[in-house]
């Protein structure tokens, strides 16, 4: 059997602009279920917001996201984690740097590094902080 670890995020009333920011940066397929959707309202105001949604793409690409409801505690913390996006090549994660960059800050920029032929930190305009590098092979110690 197979498991597969995904980064769900949690956002304060804007998780579908986010979702469709990442959507159009993985080039994805994206869902969306809304707390009204499955009758799960409890402040009407929020009736729009996601209860549940996620971006999927060929490429393994795969985040998960929500709105918090106000009746919870939210914070968006300092650098409570990082999600990591590994590529094959050089190129591949360079598309993806190009298009998350977009309203970032960046926190460390694309280039060559000591492990590998590419790695870049930023953090995106939702407050999410990104690691993107090329994988390679290591000898195990």
């Amino acid at each position: 059997m197979a498991m597969s670890t995904v980064i769900h995020l949690n956002f304060r009333g804007d998780a579908r602009e986010a979702l469709e920011f990442y959507r159009s940066v993985s080039g994805g397929d994206m869902t969306i279920v809304r707390y009204q959707d499955l009758g799960a309202v409890e402040d009407p105001a929020e009736a729009e917001q996601v209860m549940w949604g996620q971006v999927v793409a060929a490429n393994g690409f795969h985040v998960m996201a929500f709105d918090v409801p106000s009746s919870r505690a939210w914070d968006t913390g300092v650098d409570p984690f990082f999600v990591a996006l590994r590529g094959q090549t050089v190129e591949e994660i360079t598309a993806i740097w190009e298009k998350l960059v977009d309203g970032a800050t960046v926190r460390q920029p694309l280039g060559p590094a000591a492990w590998g032929p590419a790695y870049g930190m930023l953090t995106d305009r939702f407050g999410v902080t990104w690691v993107l590098d090329v994988a390679v092979e290591h000898a195990a110690s």
